[in-house]
């Protein structure tokens, strides 16, 4: 019998091999949601028909998953995430990216993230971490400045005001990390409260005031956002993040995501043409060397 169980039990590299995999999966598709998004938010779409959009049809795609039924606590516990990683993250992310740009937005919000998730582990759950993953969150703060000071998305001096609203949507989102394993909840059955929650929400208001500008965008335009925001956003990207932190842990997932800025300037270069300067590819080192010291694993 033990020999039965130790075949049965999962490897823990394997384990943690998949949470990367899985992490790996969200990275890709976070990193092109920031370009996607400025896309619309800088011409005929706005933030409000993007986020529409993106828990609409999310809400319709993971309906199934709410109909089996779920616990009360459950459905409480969805709406507080609805609150940090549903409609208002979005909305202060795209009016962070419309006030600043795609690479400063980038930059600022994932990579700031790992370091509030660690800093409030820290504070309130008494999760102390280890000196080296301390000095990757420094890292990641490091490199994060250098990205924000040598932005090349325009020659403009960034939006203070949408700084500040990147770094709020970072801690948010830090938050729901934290709270997300101790919910109880798998990963499909938290994307669907986080959609249906900010549908319930946000639609409602969205169509009662009239800001819809869907009817003045092109098809194939409405037909990106919608599959971008309404299928890989709300249902893909939440996925396979929620299986990065059940099976890497938040500090680790979290700091996965860091990631993303370095991901981002990587499409900048393929369909943008925006090549990085020196000092902004020692920046994204410096981030990568962060998050692979971040996401060591914690001593048992």
């Amino acid at each position: 019998m033990p020999m039965q169980r130790d075949l049965l039990t999962p490897n823990p590299g394997s384990l943690r091999l998949r949470g990367f995999l899985w992490a790996g999966l969200s990275v890709s598709i976070f990193s092109g949601w920031f370009v996607v998004t400025r896309f619309s938010v800088t011409r005929i779409l706005s933030v409000w028909d993007l986020t529409a959009l993106r828990y609409g049809i999310g809400a319709l795609l993971l309906a199934p998953v709410l109909l089996r039924g779920l616990p009360p606590r459950a459905w409480r516990n969805g709406f507080v995430f609805a609150l940090l990683w549903g409609a208002p993250f979005a909305i202060l992310v795209a009016l962070g990216v419309q006030m600043t740009s795609a690479a400063r937005a980038a930059s600022v919000t994932p990579a700031l993230m790992p370091v509030f998730a660690g800093l409030l582990g820290w504070v309130l759950l008494r999760e102390r971490p280890g000196t080296i993953r301390l000095a990757g969150y420094a890292a990641i703060a490091a490199g994060l400045g250098g990205l924000v000071l040598t932005a090349n998305g325009g020659q403009a001096a960034p939006s203070l005001l949408g700084l500040g609203l990147l770094v709020l949507a970072a801690a948010m989102w830090a938050s729901y990390t934290l709270l997300l394993r101790r919910s109880g909840l798998n990963a499909i059955q938290s994307a669907a409260l986080i959609c249906f929650w900010s549908a319930v929400i946000f639609v409602p208001v969205y169509l009662v005031l009239g800001i819809s500008r869907l009817g003045q965008a092109p098809t194939a335009e409405i037909a990106v956002q919608g599959f971008y925001q309404g299928v890989l956003m709300s249902s893909v990207a939440l996925i396979s993040f929620n299986r990065g932190v059940a099976l890497l842990g938040s500090s680790a997932a979290a700091a996965m995501i860091a990631l993303v800025p370095v991901a981002a300037s990587l499409l900048a270069i393929l369909f943008l043409g925006e090549i990085p300067a020196a000092v902004e590819g020692v920046s994204i080192a410096i981030i990568v060397a962060g998050v692979l010291l971040a996401a060591r694993p914690a001593r048992s």
